[in-house]
């Protein structure tokens, strides 16, 4: 199956119209027809019904299709990440992360590290789960984690990064925002919004808040939907500050406890490649210059 072959069933399948299809795919109707036809001689299926009013899709040519569109358009996305990737790059170095703002620095550790490597492409990947598996499979060159996750795991460098609190999300016009520092007593009588993969710290500090039996409680699906609920007026949440993006829509208020997070960089052992190093450099000494910054 070759990509023009893809294309045109994907046009066809848009126009349901072979004199069409074969028209914005600046091709002759016969052209078309002939290349439709190898295509599925090769997969073994009718993917069309000809008629005299023109082509509809099968049941299974419908579910083929949707598959050839999202192949496509990951075929699309990898010759462009590979053209730029040769026409300016030498090298690549990939960093796997949950959310943008988990590596808050990474930007500004980005347009560091270009001035002193500009042959090497930094190439962020965002994986809100899983993320430890990916890296596992040498799909990522770096990976963003929580030091508890990256314990007995053989033939990895951890590099610590920075120790993130816990805050709570509120609207901003919300009263516990007016206060610098809170503590469990002042989330008595709120509704608080638990789960959606808290890791152990967090879903400790939730857990000890429900026992108190002064707080409403329900189950969210994740960030998203949290910060959702959260601006819908329906209630408060805890989360860890790497996850705070700074863009003032919320409130974020230290939460006064004893948990944290220490949030550090994995590497394979085996990668020894200067550039990489350097990188990794560049984003600690961000974090480390950042003292009074929040997280």
């Amino acid at each position: 199956m070759t990509t023009k072959q893809i294309d045109y069933c994907i046009e066809l399948a848009r126009t349901l119209n072979f004199s069409r299809a074969a028209e914005n795919m600046f091709v002759s109707q016969p052209t078309l027809t002939y290349q439709i036809r190898l295509l599925e001689d090769e997969i073994g299926f009718a993917v069309f019904e000809r008629s005299g009013k023109g082509a509809s899709l099968t049941p299974a040519g419908v579910q083929f299709v949707s598959f050839l569109t999202g192949m496509r358009e990951d075929l699309k996305r990898a010759i462009e990440q590979g053209q730029n990737f040769s026409a300016k790059y030498k090298d690549s170095i990939s960093i796997n992360m949950m959310v943008r703002q988990a590596v808050f620095f990474l930007p500004e550790a980005m347009r560091l590290f270009s001035e002193e490597y500009p042959e090497v492409q930094i190439i962020p990947q965002f994986q809100y789960e899983n993320g430890m598996d990916t890296f596992l499979k040498d799909e990522a060159d770096i990976l963003f984690a929580l030091k508890e996750n990256t314990r007995q795991i053989p033939g990895i460098r951890v590099h610590n990064l920075f120790e993130s609190h816990i805050y709570l999300i509120a609207q901003r016009e919300d009263p516990l925002a007016q206060k610098n520092l809170l503590t469990e007593e002042d989330l008595y009588g709120q509704t608080l919004m638990v789960g959606g993969g808290s890791p152990p710290a967090l879903s400790a500090v939730q857990h000890r808040l429900i026992a108190s039996g002064k707080i409403d409680y329900f189950n969210s699906a994740d960030h998203d939907t949290t910060l959702t609920n959260v601006a819908a007026g329906r209630g408060v949440c805890l989360a860890p500050g790497f996850l705070n993006d700074h863009s003032g829509q919320f409130a974020w208020i230290p939460f006064g406890c004893k948990e944290s997070f220490s949030c550090v960089l994995c590497t394979h052992k085996e990668d020894d490649r200067p550039a990489l190093a350097a990188f990794i450099e560049t984003l600690t000494k961000l974090y480390r210059e950042a003292v009074a910054f929040p997280m």
